[in-house]
């Protein structure tokens, strides 16, 4: 059995691993560490979760002079997140000796990363899109880099940043030690490794088509027209603790979002142009209890590692079986057990075939839960809960109502689990709606989304000081002039900040606390946003929502007191 002592590691960096209670390598660092501190180039195929982090970092640190104040080691990350992830790490495993580690990426502000580059930092994780910058500006000087890695290397190509690596890697002294991880080794990546590393020792623990043994994976067969519905429903019986939803494209995790944000589930969307801040904001919310349900792209979802989360839902089938593989592997980590459930249309069966045969594993089939499922899974839930003790008064309330008990019983029973009748088109539809003026410019556009029908989500462009697009709106404390069904507040979030619908409704239900059922139309203007909600919110809920923050803004919901009525534009419809 090998141990951390055996790899006569610098006294600091020894003393940090006793300090993190660090005793047995994993099989990629027990391969990895050894050959590094020798100075051997290293190609790592290895799964996010094996310890990879540990098996580049410690080496790197042993290669970095602590007492030359300039940078010795670069590692490329595909993602913010996981740049923060790794650097993060790294930092922890230099807390005995006098390194400093920063993380470099963009969305934020270049000031701090500059001054760190100034001080001397040593150790440099970053995107290769901000790297490239800071060395175009001369900030970033990797002249006399001693270590390189690329961290998610498969990632990094596949998010198109295979002119940057190379870029990168051409601009580095040759006499490096450079290493290589990544989860899959398609040919891209073998060419990358032939090109920049030299004689490497390849190290292929997990192979690229192994599945995670801790997770049970499923399937369902579901109309494209039936699949957020279908998703609805699974969350409603299936989730226990946090759950990740898989989709292809940003807007399609902002629409699923919405959809079951309406539908009562505290969920929010994330994606590769979500600001930092943002991200971070979404991800402890998610690991602390606050959030449930994350809709996520393959890029966003990169680093993020979440114990809460016991099951994977690709909603969208993925492209590669290499991502489904990477995609289940965010559940059933670290001895716990999970669950992966993929949602396959009649059309893409073939689909299922080729990750079966690229993972050597037989996907059950499931059937999605039916409506009676849904209420009874409410139903066992409310009884779980039933108060014990004392309860004459209520018996004798009862008793002398006249009504029948069990007739009573029944009723409450229903009231406690939102028993609704189920929509006759389970999957709805998504319409879009654009508004033009008398010359064909285009002023807005609605959509409405695959939920009950009770809300209608709009984003809307224009100017906030054209009549045009003034509206009127209910006095403080009152129902809305239109139609008397909802209530009328402002945020002071709009189309400028970059706001989506899906992030309003997730502050409402996730800070406020807000039922997403209660959510009605969004009207999203440059620099505020109007919201309709069936009730009053609570003082606390307007509390927290007056410094709950999206798109890097403060929300200060308060009730709406708008201007004048728009006038009427001509409309066109796209079903």
């Amino acid at each position: 059995m090998t141990f951390f002592d055996s790899f006569s590691l610098p006294e600091p960096l020894q003393r940090a691993i006793d300090d993190l209670g660090f005793t047995e390598p994993t099989d990629i660092q027990r391969s990895a560490i050894p050959a590094l501190l020798d100075g051997r180039d290293v190609v790592g195929i290895a799964q996010t979760g094996t310890g990879k982090t540990a098996a580049f970092g410690l080496p790197l640190l042993a290669h970095v002079d602590a007492a030359e104040r300039h940078v010795q080691a670069l590692v490329l990350t595909p993602t913010r997140e996981l740049a923060l992830q790794v650097a993060d790490a790294i930092g922890t495993f230099a807390a005995r000796q006098r390194t400093e580690v920063i993380a470099v990426y963009g969305g934020s502000s270049y000031l701090p990363q500059l001054r760190a580059l100034k001080h001397g930092a040593q150790v440099v994780v970053g995107t290769p899109g901000r790297v490239m910058d800071l060395m175009e500006r001369g900030a970033l000087d990797v002249s006399r880099l001693r270590v390189f890695v690329l961290d998610e290397a498969d990632e990094m190509l596949r998010m198109g940043f295979a002119e940057d690596v190379e870029t990168i890697a051409s601009s580095i002294p040759t006499e490096r030690i450079t290493a290589l991880f990544s989860a899959t080794m398609p040919a891209s990546i073998a060419h990358v490794a032939a090109t920049h590393l030299r004689d490497p020792l390849r190290i292929e623990v997990t192979p690229a088509s192994s599945t995670v043994e801790n997770t049970e994976q499923l399937y369902a067969v579901v109309p494209f027209r039936f699949k957020v519905e279908a998703l609805a429903r699974v969350l409603s019986v299936w989730r226990e603790e946090a759950a990740l939803v898989f989709v292809r494209t940003r807007s399609t995790a902002e629409e699923v979002a919405t959809a079951l944000a309406t539908r009562g589930v505290r969920a929010s969307s994330i994606s590769g142009d979500v600001a930092q801040a943002e991200r971070e904001r979404l991800i402890e919310r998610l690991r602390h209890g606050a959030l449930d349900v994350l809709v996520a792209t393959d890029v966003a979802a990169r680093g993020l590692d979440v114990e809460r989360i016991g099951l994977v839902v690709n909603f969208d089938v993925p492209r590669e079986a290499e991502a489904y593989v990477h995609r289940i592997g965010r559940t059933g980590r670290a001895g716990r057990k999970g669950k992966a459930l993929t949602f396959f249309t009649p059309k893409e069966m073939s689909r299922l075939r080729t990750i079966e045969r690229a993972t050597h594993t037989k996907l059950a089939e499931v059937t999605v839960p039916g409506p009676a499922d849904v209420v009874n899974h409410r139903i066992q839930q409310v009884l779980r809960t039933l108060p014990v003790g004392e309860l004459t008064v209520f018996r004798d309330a009862v008793l002398a109502s006249g009504a029948d008990p069990l007739d009573l019983a029944v009723a409450l029973l229903a009231r406690a689990v939102d028993a609704a009748p189920e929509p006759t088109s389970p999957g709805g539809r998504l319409r879009r709606e654009e508004v033009v003026d008398e010359q064909g410019h285009f002023l807005r556009a609605s959509f409405e989304g695959q939920g009950s029908g009770r809300s209608e989500h709009r984003a809307t462009r224009g100017d906030d000081r054209d009549p045009r697009f003034e509206r009127k709106a209910p006095r403080a404390g009152r129902r809305d002039d239109r139609d008397g069904s909802a209530f009328r507040y402002r945020v002071e979030v709009g189309h400028k900040d970059g706001v989506k619908p899906g992030a309003i409704v997730g502050a409402l239900t996730g800070d406020g606390r807000i039922d997403g059922k209660a959510i009605g139309r969004i009207d999203i203007y440059p620099s505020f946003s109007l919201v309709d909600l069936e009730f009053e919110p609570s003082d606390d809920a307007i509390r927290r929502l007056q410094k709950s923050r999206v798109a890097g803004r403060a929300l200060r919901m308060a009730p709406d007191r708008g201007p004048r009525e728009r006038r009427p534009y001509s409309k066109r419809r796209f079903d």
